[in-house]
């Protein structure tokens, strides 16, 4: 299980583009408190330049872990559903 987010918004010049600054800041926050707050054990790979991010656990997530992970997955489709649905994209696969 786990998560990848790949290539900038495009809302606005970089530095300036909120919808890339909000998206960053829910998933760094979910990084942060699945190693803060869970004994979940993950890989996480990144690129700035490219903004690419890989986010994979090793194991089965705690309950913990898939509570952060769905709380993610709320504020990125709430973005989706509404007035930035022009800018993300998200998309489920089974690995």
């Amino acid at each position: 299980m786990g998560f990848t987010c790949e290539e900038h918004a495009g809302y606005a010049d970089e530095g300036e583009d909120i919808v890339c600054a909000a998206i960053s800041a829910l998933v760094f926050n979910t990084v942060n408190s699945i190693e803060a707050f869970t004994e979940d054990v993950f890989t996480l790979d990144t690129d700035a330049s490219s903004a690419f991010l890989s986010f994979r656990l090793e194991n089965t997530p705690s309950e913990q872990c898939t509570l952060l992970i769905k709380s993610l997955l709320l504020g990125l489709q709430s973005m989706e559903d509404g007035q930035y649905s022009d800018f993300i994209d998200i998309i489920f696969e089974e690995v």
